[in-house]
């Protein structure tokens, strides 16, 4: 199972299962399960390895002073965490990181990245596509803040759901909390807005599905 995740994961990319298990056995490594809502690390802790996910899940949030809380994303099995802060001058965590289940996390320590980027260049051309793609997706939550209402927030969302998926109906594989604190916005603000643009007939929605109607009028929100 472990090498099965690890496939999965961008840092073991296009390597095959000999190539990772020889890596494995040459480099210290530590493998921690953590309980549900159980801190994996706080903001402002000092980061020395990174971590990849192997079971259950991640919640990454911003905690405010009096206790309310922000998810910024999810991570999921093979989901890589702490490479940015890990070769960036900051060293310490912006976010406070949260089990949302069992989970099980690899670590692998920076001097042991280096040492496989030594070797494996191929660890080193991944190690580069993961930070230029969390640049991208930085890039991204930018763009959302600079909207000014919610429903250029939902659009956004939807198509960048839609160029992914290929398909006008949208399969989300998080909840309706988790897409109102992934947009920045309350639970019920979510709820009113999207009842609105159904209404208007831009969308429709069951459940975890969301069908949209009228791809024009939804690029239309935006502008």
């Amino acid at each position: 199972m472990l090498i099965n995740i690890l496939q999965q994961c961008s840092l073991f990319k296009n390597m095959s299962t000999e190539d990772i298990e020889s890596i494995l056995s040459t480099i210290d490594y530590d493998v921690i399960n953590y309980s549900k809502e159980q801190i994996i690390s706080t903001e402002g802790e000092e980061c020395h390895k990174i971590g990849i996910v192997l079971e259950g899940n991640i919640e990454i949030r911003k905690i405010y002073p009096l206790g309310k809380s922000i998810t910024v994303t999810r991570l999921n099995p093979s989901d890589i965490f702490g490479e940015v802060i890990l070769f960036s001058n900051m060293k310490h965590y912006p976010s406070t990181l949260v089990a949302c289940n069992s989970l099980e996390v690899l670590y692998i320590s920076k001097k042991q990245i280096i040492d496989l980027m030594e070797h494996q260049s191929i660890i080193m051309n991944n190690l580069l596509n993961v930070l230029s793609s969390k640049i991208l997706t930085l890039n991204k939550k930018l763009r959302n803040l600079s909207y000014e209402n919610m429903r250029q927030k939902i659009a956004d969302f939807l198509l960048s759901e839609y160029k992914k998926q290929q398909n006008l109906y949208i399969e989300l594989n998080i909840s309706r909390k988790e897409m109102a604190e992934t947009l920045g916005v309350t639970r019920p603000s979510l709820s009113r807005e999207l009842a609105l643009m159904k209404d208007k007939g831009i969308i429709d929605y069951h459940k975890n599905t969301i069908k949209i109607n009228n791809l024009q009028m939804l690029e239309d929100c935006l502008f």
